[in-house]
């Protein structure tokens, strides 16, 4: 059963530092107990942030951690502006261990704001690659332990080495990636996520479709591919089976737990590769569209682009979108670009069937500034290791003909 497998494949990801699904929530005072005894917690305003911090603080209470002081959260798409707010504010607090509760903007928030607590400098100095090692490694100094409280089915930020800052005044989303900031004990009970709005179910779902299916199209010819292979056809199989009737029944708990679990794996994907030229894309999209919105639109384009390189992750990934009922097509029999055109096209019927635009030309506020900053941005040395992640890679001075004419395509439909 592909919820066991699920389960399976999370525990050896993950083991005893994580703790999900029905009753994790009472997890939460051992886990952090674990870490350190004085703890602040950072909350995000949302009903179900709120409501599970009413079962933490009963948790933490129980195992014997105090908590010395709570802050808010940080806003959608972490704003640089809350992460410098929460530095601030913890530095006033000076907590052992941070307990942070609410989705992945909230997570990602507190993974930079506690790097900039702990050496300093500026957010831009850790956007990259092994940054924040390399710093902590000439400092000797260490991260605060933090236990990340996971609310949204979605960027799997609990999990992950991951952050995203978003600068709202350049509407540019830039990223920090690296082994330090993974949370060390994290919590996720999936139905908590039956206060979550359609369009935010939708979104959620989406991006973890992106994570897994950009890892696996990156994966061809990596030592670790079968493995890749087997996390990323779990984690699709989960959401695409059962995205539209999460959307439609929210409380529908098992549609709630494929969610979580699929939404997860996708985190476990991102642990084992990177994800590419959708999420590259959809940093440049920040003022006009959702994350996971902006990688369903962007994933058909760029699948055809790669396609001729990924013919066995597209028969992968294909079969599972037939099983749907998403498409007709034979795609054990199809190659090339008819292959990539037709797995597309079943990615473009599931965006189609919940209701999101399937073209950049389609969104509200859409220009081509958005197409020139995307090209800039790809070009950014911080942002490089998208373009190395894709399957067919490319370096700077390739991005104007080769990224643009995917930009232009996703523009037109």
């Amino acid at each position: 059963m592909v919820f066991d497998e699920a389960r399976q494949l999370i525990r050896e990801f993950k083991g005893d530092a994580y703790a999900f699904g029905a009753g994790a929530l009472e997890q939460s005072g051992v886990l952090a107990a674990q870490l350190a005894r004085r703890a602040v917690i950072v909350c995000g305003s949302s009903i179900a942030s709120r409501r599970v911090a009413d079962q933490v603080r009963c948790s933490l209470q129980a195992a014997g951690v105090e908590v010395t002081g709570e802050i808010a959260g940080a806003r959608p798409n972490a704003p640089r502006e809350d992460v410098l707010r929460i530095v601030n504010q913890l530095n006033t607090q000076g907590p052992d261990v941070i307990v942070v509760i609410g989705g992945g903007s909230a997570i990602d928030a507190v993974k930079a704001a506690n790097v900039l607590l702990t050496l300093g400098g500026e957010i831009d100095d850790y956007f990259g690659v092994g940054r924040v090692t390399e710093a902590l490694t000439t400092s000797g100094r260490a991260l605060v332990p933090l236990l990340a409280v996971q609310t949204a089915a979605s960027s799997a930020a609990h999990l992950t080495r991951y952050s995203n800052v978003t600068d709202l005044a350049q509407g540019q989303k830039k990223l920090i990636v690296d082994e330090a900031i993974v949370p060390p004990r994290a919590v996720f009970q999936y139905d908590v996520t039956v206060s979550m709005s359609r369009d935010f179910t939708l979104d959620g779902a989406f991006d973890g479709i992106a994570h897994s299916l950009e890892v696996f199209f990156g994966a061809v010819g990596k030592p670790n591919y079968e493995r890749i292979a087997e996390v990323a056809t779990t984690g699709i199989r989960l959401i695409v089976n059962h995205v539209q009737q999460a959307a439609s029944t929210p409380d529908d708990l098992t549609a709630r737990e494929a969610l979580g679990l699929g939404t997860d794996l996708g985190g476990y994907a991102i642990m084992l590769g990177g994800t590419s030229g959708a999420h590259l894309t959809s940093f440049s999209l920040v003022d006009v569209l959702s994350h996971g919105r902006a990688c369903a639109i962007m994933n058909p384009y760029y699948t055809v682009f790669y396609a001729p390189a990924i013919e066995a992750p597209l028969r992968a990934v294909g079969r599972i979108y037939r099983q749907a009922g998403l498409t007709d097509a034979d795609v054990d029999v199809l190659s090339g670009r008819e292959l990539g055109l037709a797995v597309a096209e079943a990615m473009i019927e599931l965006s189609r069937r919940v209701g999101f635009p399937t073209s950049l030309g389609q969104v509200s506020g859409f220009t081509d500034d958005h197409i020139a900053r995307a090209l800039a941005a790809a070009k950014d040395p911080q942002l490089r290791m998208k373009l190395q992640n894709m399957p067919v890679p490319l370096t700077a001075d390739m991005v104007d003909e080769y990224m643009g004419s995917v930009l232009l395509a996703a523009r037109d439909g």
